[in-house]
């Protein structure tokens, strides 16, 4: 991994230390630790990303069964969604959110609530990592760290790439 610091200007982001790192074929800037550009190696990188649910130790798969357990409607926009980011990564707002600690979050607006997707990119695919329906402004601290314990369970299996 590649890591430096250089001052950087950049339209709309302002001047700031830019701290530059590469990971999965993805190079990012982050700029004052909170706004980020990504450039992306589009050679590196398949399109569409492959996706894949979290699946327990058990064999089930709580994204899935959440997609499922919502109407058709609902899970259309949600999957809509999903495969923009899947043929578009990386997306940033109004569709896809950064949350820190490497995890994102799609972002789906429904007829009459709206639908969070947590998700990582790891090894170059997305992991689905959990599904809720949001209900406050903010997303609510047991939504976040599920994923966070999701992730860590992804990222300790061994990899799957040759």
């Amino acid at each position: 991994m590649e890591d430096f610091e250089k001052p950087c200007v950049s339209k709309g982001y302002g001047v700031g230390n830019a701290s530059k790192s590469k990971r999965d074929g993805i190079t990012a800037t982050l700029l004052d630790s909170e706004s980020f550009l990504i450039h992306v190696a589009v050679m590196s990188l398949p399109r569409p990303l492959p996706c894949a649910f979290y699946r327990t130790a058990a064999g089930n798969e709580p994204v899935r069964e959440w997609l499922k357990a919502l109407p058709e409607g609902e899970r259309k926009q949600v999957g809509s969604d999903i495969k923009a980011v899947q043929y578009g990564w990386p997306l940033g707002l109004p569709l896809v959110d950064h949350l820190g600690d490497g995890l994102w979050e799609v972002r789906s607006r429904l007829p009459s609530r709206i639908a969070r997707t947590i998700f990582l990119v790891h090894e170059g695919t997305v992991i689905l990592l959990h599904g809720f329906i949001k209900k406050t402004r903010t997303t609510p601290a047991h939504e976040l760290d599920l994923a966070k314990r999701r992730k860590l369970e992804v990222q300790k299996q061994p990899s799957r790439r040759k």
